[in-house]
């Protein structure tokens, strides 16, 4: 058996992306691409900004002596203080170039996060609905990941996170603005999260970290203020990239940031610098960390996304679909008209629209759709939307 029974598993409960990726591929081929509208994949079809490629360009033409050679395991001691530096304007907290550690994007940041905090049998908690490779990244390190239940709202049920904080819990994940749902944790979600942690904190006499993962931290909508977490707990870290707010997912450049007055930091950040190398991602890439260093102010046009959110949400709320407005990111979650999120899923991959069900996430009874593509591939799957729920009325 060339493959180990665990990593199948893992690989079926994981699959519901890629198999959609694969079935549009398939429905692509015997209808044509133009017929088949892909809302299933959140790989932003916009380019970075105009100052990338400004940037990119000028290296190219004044290459860096030495660009391309090891730096230190933390990353470009100019990099991490541009980063600190657009998180000290941010947050109003001091950050330099000591919390940040440069990474390759927010999977290897999350990775690098619980391989340094977690023990064989130790837990994060997370929130439904979640990504699903939460899961596997606890589990490549011996931990797990106990779930908690969203509210109407998406948000956390906060009971239910009372009760999943034992003393294996070393740490709480959150992801807002969320994916799949485009949900906002506000501050005062954070405050009350947080009230739970110093209080389980007490109880078991244990240190719980709270770790965001926040690609989508600037893809915000309505004029909204983005909450950080540094303003709620000491013990806090975010882990993200810029896959999303300069649209480069495929340059795999992201960072870790730790609170400056967390009490434990230089002994984390040293673990994670450590984790960091033997997990095999040694650095983030080179010349994306030269890239970045200067972008990090800019942020591709929010508005655009914003624009497609409102056309979207009305059009299905319209429908009939019901529909939590999502105040970031770029997706939406609605509800299956019927119980069974994968044969609604199937409904609509009949009519030439791919979406992901729910359970994908951990919520069954929803599906995603992506709306970080071309105005025609949306507008086109409004038809096929519309006849599937038209059957379930």
């Amino acid at each position: 058996m060339p493959v180990s029974n665990k990593i199948k598993n893992f690989m079926e409960q994981g699959s519901w992306i890629r198999k959609m990726f694969e079935e549009g591929i398939s429905l692509k081929r015997q209808f044509g691409e133009e017929n088949v509208f892909d809302l299933s994949l959140g790989n932003p079809v916009i380019d970075p900004p105009e100052e990338f490629f400004s940037k990119l360009k000028s290296i190219a033409d004044n290459p860096i002596s030495g660009m391309h050679r090891y730096m230190p395991n933390a990353g470009l001691l100019e990099t991490r203080e541009a980063v600190a530096g657009q998180l000290t304007d941010e947050t109003m907290i001091a950050f330099t170039a000591n919390e940040i550690i440069m990474t390759c994007g927010a999977g290897g940041a999350l990775n690098v996060v619980m391989k340094t905090l977690m023990d064989p049998g130790d837990e994060f908690v997370i929130f439904a609905p979640f990504f699903v490779e939460y899961h596997f990244y606890a589990d490549n390190h011996g931990g797990s990941c106990k779930v908690v239940p969203p509210d109407r709202n998406f948000l956390p049920d906060l009971d239910a996170f009372r009760d999943a904080v034992t003393p294996k819990t070393r740490g709480v994940l959150i992801n807002s603005p969320n994916n799949p749902t485009g949900v906002l944790y506000s501050s005062e979600v954070l405050s009350n999260l947080c009230e739970i942690i110093r209080e389980k904190e007490e109880e078991y006499g244990t240190k719980i970290y709270l770790v965001s993962d926040e690609p989508y931290r600037r893809l915000i909508f309505d004029n909204l203020k983005y909450p950080h977490i540094f303003d709620h707990h000491v013990r806090s870290i975010v882990a993200t990239s810029h896959s999303k707010d300069l649209a480069l997912p495929g340059e795999r450049i992201g960072y870790i940031a730790i609170h400056p007055d967390c009490p434990d930091k230089q002994e984390i950040i040293d673990g994670m610098v450590f984790c960091n190398r033997t997990l095999g991602f040694v650095n983030a890439p080179a010349l994306a960390q030269h890239l970045v260093t200067s972008l990090q102010s800019v942020t591709v046009d929010v508005g655009l996304y914003e624009r497609k959110r409102n056309f979207l949400y009305s059009k299905l709320t319209d429908m009939g679909y019901s529909v939590v407005r999502p105040q970031g990111a770029f997706y939406m979650f609605p509800k299956a008209p019927i119980d069974d999120d994968v044969e609604f899923v199937d409904k609509l991959k009949e009519e030439r629209v791919l979406a992901v069900p729910g359970t994908g996430f951990g919520l069954p009874g929803y599906f995603r759709l992506s709306y970080c593509l071309k105005d025609e591939t949306i507008e086109g799957a409004l038809p096929g939307l519309s006849k599937a729920i038209s059957q379930y009325s």
